[in-house]
């Protein structure tokens, strides 16, 4: 495959008047943000409305013109940031480019091996630590294969994109394609994050977390497994326990995973290590009363837990139990997060201690089911796809890594996970978890 870039521009907000506005302030979630840019990547089959020559279409125009408004109504998303304080020069824009790949989309993404491929498409590397503190908080790539599809590739810079956050921005440049401009509700709330979890002057630099997530030294892989409906519910029932009675699919998937990284790490290391599972948890909806889905920031808390393997067998169940008290753990009162500041950094810097020195392991899990769905119609239909792409396997920063997304099946999850190649291949020759796990996903490719 071979992508060339035909043009790279910077996308300015649709007002002119955007500098008359204050900084808009991070909130201390935001600042403990991760400094790194997480992708994305919409796959649509060639639009019906438009011709082979897509370039002189209005496709493009349309495209360009609508990320304007957006940018407009989420303004800090065309910012730069300043000191981890606060975003402003709102007329910065976002760098866009777009970009001619060889072949065909429908064999592009039926090699489902090669998902570092995919970060060919993107408009910078994903999941390395950033440096540069002005660097934009958002970047868009648009892909033209030469079947006429199309991969709308988009990067966002952790600092103030969440998952949610990102939801909401896609759906309102979705809609401002559409012509659609009142179609979502208006992000009031941008000053929610802030406010309720008011910055920090001096934030501690241990507490950006470098060295915890960024210091692992390992090459990676990334695969996409996917678990159907059965597998799932069979994995329900083995998670129920009596303090569990009744656990979501999420949990008992993530438990499920977590347990065969362990038992990957084992493999490698061939020691009984303590294995700490960060997971990210939505606070909108713990907020008393809820924050709705377009309030933007990192509104998020981070579940870490720890399991100490004590003998061969790991119990799903128990995995589960423990992963349930770590979420449900995690603080949703400003006050009660800004109070337990010092005891979280604490424990962090403990985790970091333990997983530098090569005394335990670290998994990082995010769950997009109930946020990013990659369902967005920009006025073509909704897209065939929605991944993410690999871990590039020259990054040896980032620590182990999963996501949960929706996968196309009918109530299936596609699990993408990134382990050092060793830990990668235990779990690819892995009998029991390949009972459960598809590592290749079904694609309707007459519909892509």
């Amino acid at each position: 495959m071979e992508v060339e870039i035909t043009s790279k521009q910077m996308v300015k907000p649709s007002s002119s008047e955007l500098h008359l506005l204050e900084p808009f302030k991070l909130s201390f979630l935001d600042q403990l943000g991760t400094s790194m840019y997480t992708p994305g990547i919409l796959f649509y089959a060639k639009p019906s409305d438009c011709d082979s020559n897509i370039e002189g279409s209005q496709f493009l125009d349309r495209l360009k013109q609508s990320l304007s408004k957006a940018l407009t109504q989420f303004y800090p998303a065309a910012g730069r940031l300043k000191n981890n304080l606060f975003i402003t020069d709102f007329n910065e824009g976002v760098p866009y480019a777009e970009a001619r790949v060889t072949g065909r989309l429908s064999d592009f993404i039926q090699q489902t091996d090669n998902l570092e491929a995919m970060n060919l498409l993107l408009p910078c590397p994903p999941f390395r630590y950033i440096q540069d503190p002005t660097t934009p908080q958002l970047a868009v790539q648009v892909n033209i294969f030469d079947c006429g599809g199309i991969a709308l590739a988009f990067c966002c810079f952790h600092k103030i994109f969440d998952a949610t956050t990102a939801y909401a921005f896609l759906n309102s440049w979705a809609a401002f394609s559409r012509g659609s401009n009142g179609a979502i509700p208006n992000p009031g709330l941008l000053g929610a994050s802030s406010r309720l979890f008011p910055p920090m002057d001096l934030m501690p630099e241990n507490a950006a977390m470098k060295r915890l997530f960024f210091n692992d030294g390992r090459r990676k892989m990334t695969r996409s497994f996917v678990f159907d409906a059965n597998a799932i519910k069979t994995l329900v029932l083995k998670a129920k326990s009596k303090s569990l009675e009744h656990p979501s699919r999420a949990l008992a998937l993530s438990a499920f995973l977590w347990k065969h990284a362990i038992q990957a790490s084992r493999s490698v290391s061939a020691t009984l290590k303590p294995a700490f599972l960060c997971y990210a948890v939505n606070l909108r909806p713990k907020m008393k009363p809820q924050l709705p889905s377009y309030s933007i920031g990192n509104m998020f808390g981070m579940a870490i837990n720890m399991y100490n393997p004590v003998g061969k067998d790991i119990e799903l169940s128990e995995l589960a139990y423990l992963l349930r008290e770590a979420t449900e753990g995690v603080p949703s009162d400003p006050q009660v997060v800004l109070q337990g500041f010092k005891t979280l950094t604490e424990q962090l810097s403990h985790v970091e201690e333990m997983v530098s020195k090569g005394d335990a392991e670290l998994l990082c899990l995010s769950s997009l089911l109930n946020t990013l769905d990659g369902n967005e119609d920009f006025g073509w239909g909704k897209p065939s796809l929605f991944s993410i792409p690999g871990i590039d396997t020259q990054n040896r920063e980032i620590s182990n890594l999963m996501y949960l997304k929706n996968a196309r099946q009918h109530k299936a999850i596609e699990a993408r996970v990134s382990l050092s190649e060793k830990e990668m291949g235990f779990l690819e020759r892995d009998a029991h978890f390949l009972a459960f796990a598809s590592p290749h996903p079904y694609f309707h490719k007459t519909k892509i």
